[in-house]
This record gives structure tokens, C-alpha cells and sequence, in this order.
């Protein structure tokens, strides 16, 4: 294996150009050549013509970068550095892991990498799922053994959907390799885009490992609080005031209660309670938090059904708004979104359902949620509930007053993300 070739002149491809893959790839471009490659062809005609649906890279960020991306999986023969950034979500109904897209992506790899190449993956996997799983398929579609012909490592993505802080220029890049050439010449690769730096791991497992636990633990935290703010609801006491009092300690850490949806704090935990039953343990903590996390929707729809029925309502006559349905603020997918999980339970009570996203069109809000989505600024019926799930930008120049010209005398507000405290002046206001 010649790593000296790619120190002299590195040549990155990306493999998914998702919320992962092409802000690596832009970032990367900036000081050199870099290529592209994704099966959606309306997201390479979309990155050709300078335009992030993602929302998270602005005309000018893709247009200074120097890519070249395409539907064929051939132009990764362009590469002697290709990096793996594609899904790894959970199968459909399921906790169990899918990494079918892993699997396919790792076999056009072995396919067309060229000798004295370094293949590196970012997607979220369970432990030894990189040398385990994807090496055997690369040995196998290449022809090649590592070492000989190839390196392999590990680099966990750091990408947070939304965050214009911290972006991976900003950020620490955790490295790994199968050596520690291979690790340092990784190294040297992610520093043209990771300016704060790279930390080398220990060996691609543990790399595996940091990247998992990173969400486990946000998991868990925010677990914690929901089953705090259910104790205290009981208590009849907000939640969010006792945080507020609470966070006056210096080492009180800072998270909330609320819908944990999306692509990695939801779905991580279960990667790596995947791999230790499968090792004979049987996870007890991170399986409590996720079983926790996992009701707060239907916690939310039930308690909204309750305040209907003590106002002498029929939820089946009842007409519920609900504000933000992506999967996080700021963020247009709506993919795992746990606001479907408050709107299907509310319609197993016969609730009618009218929702407000500011950043996702009308067609997609019906296609994914069955819902109407309507402005406020477009509603003209008044409604027995409101349930605000999401506090985007777009919602903060919203006034009180506005909201209550649009909610009956006796609406019950539940507020997820305590976006209007003024309303508990007015109307029953409820936050988690």
C-alpha cells in the first residue's frame, strides 16, 4: 500500500450527498477537487444547479467548492480517498438496524476502487460493523486485500442538521484507520476541511464506539426529563420552571423535555443495543430511555384528549391545530418526525387535524402527515386545541394575540417548547 501517492495528492469522493455527505464534500472542495456520488438524481441535478433542498449550503458555499458529482457510480474511480456517508436507519416498524444502504454503497466502492486507495465510512454503525461487515464486501467486489492494495478507517460524522455553528470547520473530526499510517494519512485528508483539528482514535471500533455513544447520551438525557416532567406534572409543578431554577448550578446540565425524533438521537441507541444482545447482554439503561422517549407522543395526544373531555368536548368534534411538524427546529425533513405520532393518535380519537409548517410545502405536509397545513395568517376557523411541537424562526415574530384570535375561550394549549408562556394568562396552558 503506496500512502505516500495519496499524501502528495489526495483526490476525495463522497459517497451520499445527504445532510452528511455534502457538507464533507463542500467542505473538502474548498482546497481541492472532489467527487460526488449519489443514486437520487434530482439531488445531483439540484447540486449541479447550486441549489441545498436541505437548506444547510447557501448558492455561493456549493458554487466555490470544486465538485463534481453524478449518478454514476463510476467517477469514484477518480478517487484514492472515498468516503461513505449514506443512511442508516432502523427497518421500517422496527428497532432493528438496516444497513442495506451500507451494504449496496460498500459494494459500488469495491467495485470501483483503484489500488493505493483509502476507503473511510461516517455512517453511524453499530462496533466492528466497518471491519466486519464492509471490508469483506470491498475485498470481495475489488479483488484487493486491505493493506496490501487498500486502506480502511473510520471518521463518525459530527453533522447536525440546521446548526450553522457548529459546522465541520468548527469542529473536532474524530479519525481512525486499520494502522496507523493509513490513521495519520486520514488525518492529514479531513484536516484540509476540519480546521479545529483531528483527534485520532485508538482503532476504527472505538471511533465506531465515540460516534454512538454521542447520541445514546443525548438520549438518555432528554429521557431523564420526560420522566421528570411527568413526576411533576403529578406534583403540579411546570417543568420548566424547576430547570430554570435547577440550571442555576454550575454543572447542572442543559436539556429538556420533549419528541425526540429524526435520524440519529432516536434511531443510534438502537445500533448498539443491536450489538450487545447479540453479544449476550441485554442493555437495561438505554432501552428504559429510548421506551421513555418513545411514548411522549401518544403522552402528548392523550393528555390533549383528556383536557377535551374535562371541558365536556367529543374528541371526534374536536378540531386541534399544531404548530412545527419537522423532525427538529429550523430543519426542512420531516422524515421520523414524532409530530406524526401525536397527529395518529389524536385521529384514533377522532380528532381533526390541521397543521402549520413554514418550511415544508403543502403537498409533502398532506403526502407524509394527512393533514391540511395552514399558515396562521391563513386559518379563519377557531380551534378546540393547539399543540406547539416545534419553535422555528419563522414562529417567533408570532404575537400572542394572534394565536388567541384563532383558539375558542376554553382551547387547551400545550406548548412542547415553552414558545408562548403569555397564553397561560389567557387559556389552559400546559408545557411538558
Amino acid at each position: 500500500m503506496n500512502y505516500e501517492s495519496i499524501r502528495k495528492d489526495p483526490k476525495v469522493a463522497v459517497v451520499g450527498l445527504g445532510y452528511v455527505g455534502l457538507p464533507l464534500a463542500v467542505a473538502l472542495g474548498k482546497a481541492g477537487k472532489v467527487y460526488g456520488f449519489d443514486l437520487n438524481s434530482k439531488r445531483i441535478e439540484d447540486i449541479k444547479k447550486g441549489r441545498d433542498t436541505n437548506g444547510d449550503l447557501s448558492r455561493q458555499e456549493l458554487g466555490d467548492a470544486h465538485l463534481e458529482v453524478s449518478t454514476d457510480e463510476k467517477i469514484l474511480q477518480q478517487a484514492n480517498v472515498i468516503v461513505v456517508c449514506v443512511p442508516t436507519p432502523l427497518e421500517e416498524g422496527t428497532t432493528k438496524p438496516d444497513i442495506t444502504l451500507l451494504k449496496k454503497a460498500t459494494a459500488s466502492v469495491g467495485k470501483n476502487m483503484k489500488k493505493d486507495s483509502i476507503v473511510a465510512f461516517e455512517s453511524t454503525v453499530w462496533p466492528g460493523t466497518t471491519e466486519e461487515i464492509c471490508l469483506p464486501i470491498l475485498e470481495k467486489e475489488s479483488g484487493m486485500k486491505l493493506e496490501k492494495d487498500f486502506g480502511l478507517g473510520y471518521s463518525p460524522e459530527r453533522i447536525n442538521p440546521g446548526d450553522k455553528v457548529h459546522t465541520i470547520d468548527k469542529i473536532t473530526k474524530v479519525v481512525s484507520g486499520h494502522n496507523q499510517e493509513c490513521c495519520n494519512v486520514l488525518a492529514e485528508v479531513y484536516q484540509r476541511a476540519a480546521k479545529n483539528g483531528v483527534f485520532k482514535a485508538a482503532s476504527i471500533k472505538v471511533a465506531e464506539a465515540a460516534k454512538i455513544i454521542e447520541n445514546t447520551q443525548r438520549d438518555l438525557n432528554i429521557a431523564l426529563m420526560n420522566e421528570l416532567s411527568i413526576i411533576f406534572e403529578k406534583l403540579n409543578i411546570r417543568t420548566y420552571d424547576v430547570l430554570e431554577a435547577a440550571k442555576t448550578k454550575w454543572n447542572f446540565l442543559d436539556f429538556y423535555p420533549g419528541l425526540v425524533g429524526g435520524h440519529c438521537i432516536g434511531v443510534d441507541p438502537y445500533y448498539l443495543t443491536y450489538k450487545a444482545e447479540e453479544l449476550g447482554y441485554q442493555p437495561q439503561v438505554i432501552l428504559a430511555g429510548r421506551k421513555i422517549n418513545d411514548q411522549v407522543g401518544e403522552r402528548i395526544a392523550n393528555r390533549m384528549i383528556e383536557e377535551l373531555k374535562k371541558s365536556g368536548k367529543k374528541p371526534s368534534q374536536s378540531h386541534i391545530y399544531i404548530m412545527g411538524l419537522t423532525f427538529k427546529e429550523d430543519v426542512a425533513d420531516i422524515r421520523n418526525s414524532k409530530a406524526k405520532d401525536v397527529i395518529d393518535h389524536l385521529k384514533k380519537q377522532g380528532c381533526t387535524i390541521t397543521g402549520s409548517e413554514s418550511i415544508v410545502d403543502k403537498e409533502t405536509v398532506k403526502k407524509e402527515f394527512g393533514i391540511e397545513n395552514k399558515l396562521l395568517s391563513e386559518v379563519h376557523e377557531k380551534f378546540d386545541g393547539l399543540i406547539i411541537i416545534n419553535k422555528h424562526q419563522t414562529f417567533k415574530s408570532i404575537k400572542t394575540e394572534d394565536i388567541k384570535k384563532v383558539l375558542k375561550e376554553d382551547a387547551c394549549v400545550i406548548d412542547t417548547k415553552h414558545m408562548l408562556p403569555e397564553l397561560s394568562k389567557t387559556t389552559r396552558y400546559i408545557t411538558l
